[in-house]
């Protein structure tokens, strides 16, 4: 169970101690014991006595670049995830302040692509006890999809087709129907994904809302739109943000911030597609990329299959 937190009163909060009420309500020891690096000096870069609402987004993004710009790409990945973290639990309790900066992004390891994970590695994960259902649910959905990790997260109840097993989404550079400011999702053209029997068997419990959603409601003073709360239970939609860090917080095995990225469900489900003799049109359906080369670049073929296919090459055709 989460830790209760006895926040100050009123929104005027101070750097420390919004960084001393995350950290108080992390659970796992290890995660304290590695967050509070990051937000440990953060804080004291920008001012611990400053009010957190008067720090600026930039001022976050300079201290992370102060304190480890020059260091390891893991080490980077990892204080800045705790930033984030730190500065999003703020907001969720309503709590006004700054975000990370979009042009401080998370690195990718050098010489390194998006991996494809074995089938045995998914599925593996999203049997283990320990997992709750909303994680599981999402992680096969969107294994099984191969949707981007954004479209189903922003799907509700509602536009479940569970007979057909597929539903709507609004897609990555979706195009909109009337040219207009404040458009809402369905001023949008929509496109369709597909799921299995994996997701159809884990897809169940409330009838309208998001389909996934945080496990407390919205804190007091934040804003968020009707369609991004469950009518019934009061709970806002999963962030992006927040599906990640749980992710991680299940797959990394050298500290926080070095475990799967919710993107490697897409990337996979293409390779496996691929690796059992998909063409690329059908890829590209499936993706519903609009170039084959976008298509190309998931397709990383494994060691075993590339093996499989040198094996027509033995002479007289013979696989022995």
């Amino acid at each position: 169970m989460p830790i209760v937190v006895q926040l100050p009163v009123g929104k005027a909060l101070t750097v420390r101690a919004a960084a001393d009420a995350f950290l108080d309500s992390l659970c796992n020891p290890n995660t304290v014991r590695s967050y509070s690096t990051g937000v440990g000096k953060t804080a004291e870069r920008i001012g611990e006595s400053r009010l957190l609402g008067s720090v600026a987004d930039d001022e976050i993004g300079e201290a992370l670049e102060l304190l480890w710009g020059t260091a390891a790409v893991n080490t980077w990945n990892a204080r800045r995830a705790a930033v984030l973290s730190w500065l999003g639990w703020c907001a969720e309790y309503g709590y006004d302040g700054p975000a990370v900066p979009a042009w401080t992004k998370r690195l990718a390891v050098p010489d390194s692509e998006t991996p494809a994970r074995s089938k045995m590695a998914v599925d593996r994960f999203m049997a283990r006890r320990e997992v709750h259902l909303r994680e599981k649910t999402l992680w096969r959905m969107l294994y099984e999809t191969a949707a981007r990790a954004e479209e189903i997260l922003g799907v509700n109840v509602e536009d479940l087709d569970l007979a057909a097993r597929r539903c709507p989404v609004k897609a990555k550079g979706a195009r909109s129907k009337v040219r207009r400011r404040g458009q809402a999702r369905e001023d949008f053209v929509l496109e369709t994904v597909y799921w299995d029997a994996g997701t159809a068997r884990l897809l169940r419990g409330r009838t309208r809302g998001p389909v996934f959603v945080t496990h407390r409601r919205p804190g007091p003073g934040k804003v968020v739109g009707a369609r991004d709360v469950c009518p019934d239970t009061g709970l806002a939609r999963l962030s992006y943000g927040q599906a990640r860090a749980l992710l991680d917080e299940h797959t990394a095995v050298r500290g926080p911030g070095t475990g799967w990225d919710l993107h490697e469900y897409r990337h996979s489900a293409l390779t496996h597609l691929g690796e059992q003799g998909a063409s690329l049109l059908m890829l590209m359906a499936k993706s519903r990329h609009k170039k084959p080369e976008n298509v190309r670049r998931y397709f990383k073929p494994s060691p075993e299959a590339i093996a499989e296919l040198t094996s027509l090459l033995a002479p007289g055709g013979s696989r022995g």
